[in-house]
């Protein structure tokens, strides 16, 4: 398998070397498109888009290994051929027609910016059978604004004008622009549309600009018309003020929601002034209960009642049950399988109001196949999300959907060191704004954490007081809170774009005004039920950034960055094991087995017959390439950095495996790999295998003769992309 991969690396490398082996004589391969503009003003990057003939995307410079892939094809339509060309990318054949039109649409973009006469001329260079079009850009002259002056039809829509006089995004002073006068006109129609102007657009508003005066000014007039556009002044129709006529909401069947849900998530009120935010925000409301698949608002001018607006909002449901099936795997050379699966029911409609009852099963299994060597865990989840927040007005909340979610967990653990369970409880609140900011506020989260079975052998390796008191029973009391941010809100979006999530947890702080009366333990911690309660800080964030590219915008280039601490204090000398860090796996270090990075660069701790590495501390760096192969198949690579640390040390603890700002670099774990995944529109099934490149508990760089040796690899199953 190392031979294959081997030669599968060389010969794409030497493809990629070749782009033009298949453009015939006389033909070239437009390998570049150049602006040079003649000033300071405007940036090259806004004409691009405006080219009309585009070259092939590049990775690196102007490196695209797909291109090369291509040319291995003879063009003779063998299956081979086929394969190159499905996983390749053709090269663009520079076509000399299309010249002019790109100069052309570039002053036409000049002129909707605002540089008028401006002259483009463009030159091509071919060389080699590659082909170099620069477009010199000479920016024409601009207009600067002396007067600035809005036209109203009638006296009511002069008032509200003048009262938006403070949000005028057109000023003397200003250049004259297209650009700026249709923001300006959308702006504007916008808050009128919210002024009870039903049916206004930015179709409504005309332009005059006299650009006669002279000194390179002009004086501008933005009127407001009854008629659009597309009209003459004979389909003229007087702007007047509307309000909200009959308001009707149909459920489609067979959804059944009672009248109480509809009515709180419904803000369109029969007889208030017609705003279209109100609109968006009954619209968003709606879409965020699960029970409705699709949401319909239908507007219309009422027949018997002039200047109102009736309302029908369709509802149609989602499958009021469903079953989602989940599993992930992982397996290394030194033959150490990890499978986890899991399986999740919900209910949509548990009361009638909306409210979603979520169950899950999940199962985590490692083991070695001629070994005795095994850890067993099952998870046990129930969860309940209410469409509103209970004990808060749901009138404070206009443009989000509040859920009130209570939730209950169970997890066994078996492992040869010990037996633990962990029975978990939160109470919180989530709400979204503008589907892109989602918050999520925890006032009461319980931990319960019983230890049992331990091994004898295992207790007595624990001589640091740090892992002793995180081995053992505690309960924790606290409160949480994370947010997340996306600039693209879509489940799958097909565009750049960027999210950013974060979270933080506080435990312990209220159970500590209570110290004075509570019971000791022989440590001398505070106890609830005889069993000390965990005291400390943790928060963790990871930003993400996709950027999306190539001719049908199918590939990718994916980013993360994570960081995240924990500090105990007070009552806890160390974080409960469940709170800790851990790297390795299939959405972190994939050159690595779940939990067997770190922590820093200290030696493999033996205690625990399967790797449980962690830290107080972990930082980690992600980069991926995705890029569509045959069917629905999509090809991946990949390369990670990072590690977990201490943030202290005790006695017992290796020097390397705490944090240093000085030396974390010298620590920190690198691996790189290929991916292969199955894009089935609603599942996407991914296999990953990851090599490792540098090892910082032996502070080694490993070359492709170690990649497929022992503990160089590692295979990772799972469902969905890893960030």
């Amino acid at each position: 398998m190392r031979k294959v991969l081997i030669i599968l690396l060389v010969v794409i490398a030497a493809a990629s070397c070749s782009t033009t082996r298949r453009i015939p004589d006389g033909q070239a391969r437009l390998e570049e498109n150049k602006i040079k503009v003649l000033g300071d003003e405007p940036d090259a990057s806004l004409l691009t888009p405006y080219l009309k003939q585009k070259p092939n995307d590049y990775l690196i410079g102007k490196w695209n290994p797909f291109i090369g892939v291509y040319n291995l094809s003879s063009g003779k339509g063998t299956k081979w051929d086929n394969f190159c060309e499905k996983l390749g990318v053709a090269p663009v054949i520079y076509d000399s027609s299309l010249v002019e039109p790109s100069c052309k649409s570039v002053i036409r973009r000049l002129e909707y910016l605002g540089w008028y006469g401006s002259e483009v001329n463009a030159e091509t260079t071919i060389k080699k059978k590659k082909a170099k079009v620069t477009y010199t850009v000479e920016p024409g002259w601009q207009y600067t604004l002396r007067n600035v002056n809005y036209l109203t039809p009638n006296r009511e829509l002069t008032s509200i004008v003048v009262a938006d006089s403070t949000r005028y995004t057109i000023h003397p002073g200003d250049v004259l622009s297209q650009q700026s006068i249709e923001a300006e006109a959308d702006r504007m129609a916008t808050m009128l549309r919210n002024r009870g102007y039903y049916g206004l657009t930015s179709n409504h508003f005309f332009c005059v600009a006299d650009t006669t005066i002279g000194g390179g000014q002009a004086d501008l007039v933005l009127r407001i018309a009854e008629h659009t556009r597309n009209e003459t002044e004979k389909a003229d129709k007087p702007l007047v003020r509307y309000r909200f006529g009959k308001v009707e909401v149909v459920q489609q069947p067979p959804l059944k929601v009672n009248e109480r849900t509809i009515k709180s998530l419904n803000r369109i009120r029969e007889g208030s002034l017609y705003r279209e935010a109100i609109v968006n925000y009954t619209y968003q409301r709606f879409s965020g209960i699960s029970i409705f698949n699709t949401v319909n608002i239908q507007l219309q001018e009422s027949e018997t009642d002039s200047a109102t607006v009736d309302c029908k909002i369709l509802l149609t449901p989602s499958k009021l049950h469903s079953l989602k099936l989940n599993l992930e795997g992982s397996v290394n050379s030194t033959g150490l399988f990890g499978v986890t699966p899991s399986i999740s029911y919900m209910h949509r409609n548990l009361f009638g109001g909306g409210e979603v009852l979520s169950l899950g099963l999940r199962g985590n299994f490692q083991f070695k196949v001629d070994e005795d060597t095994q850890s067993n865990e099952l998870a046990v989840n129930t969860t309940l999300q209410i469409p509103r927040f209970i004990g808060l007005p749901d009138s404070i909340f206009n443009s989000t959907t509040p859920q009130t979610q209570i939730e209950a967990t169970f997890n066994y653990q078996n492992r040869p060191e010990y037996t633990r369970t962990i029975l978990s409880t939160t109470y919180g609140y989530s709400w979204s704004v503008r589907r892109r900011f989602n918050y999520q506020v925890m006032p009461l989260k319980l931990n319960f954490v019983r230890i049992f079975d331990m091994s004898e052998s295992f207790y007595e390796k624990l001589k640091d007081p740090y892992l002793q008191n995180a081995y053992s029973n505690h309960f924790d009391m606290g409160t949480g809170a994370s947010f997340y941010y996306t600039t693209v809100p879509a489940i799958n979006p097909k565009t750049t774009y960027f999210y950013l999530r974060a979270g933080v947890d506080v435990a312990g702080n209220v159970l500590s005004l209570f110290n004075p009366i509570m019971n000791k333990d022989d440590m001398g911690h505070s106890t609830v039920f005889g069993i000390p309660y965990s005291q400390y800080v943790r928060g963790e964030v990871s930003a993400v950034q996709t950027f999306r590219f190539g001719p049908k915008n199918d590939e990718a280039i994916a980013l993360r960055l994570l960081a995240g601490a924990g500090y105990a204090y007070g009552n806890s000398t160390s974080l409960p094991f469940e709170q800790f860090f851990y790297a390795g796996g299939s959405n972190s270090m994939r050159g690595w087995l779940a939990r067997s990075v770190g922590p820093g660069g200290a030696p493999m701790d033996t205690t625990f017959s399967i790797a449980n590495q962690a830290g107080d501390m972990h930082l980690e760096a992600n980069v991926e390439y995705r890029f569509p192969m045959i069917w629905k198949l999509q090809g991946a690579i990949f390369a990670d950095a990072g590690n977990v640390y201490k943030l202290r040390r005790t006695d017992e603890d290796d020097e390397r495996a705490v944090f240093d700002i000085k030396t974390f670099l010298k620590y920190t774990a690198l691996n790189w790999g290929v991916g292969i995944r199955l894009d089935l529109d609603l599942l996407l099934v991914r296999l990953d295998m990851g090599f490792k490149l540098y090892n910082p508990r032996t502070l080694e760089w490993h070359d492709p003769s170690y990649w497929f040796s022992k503990d160089g690899f590692a295979i990772h199953f799972g469902i969905g992309y890893p960030f």
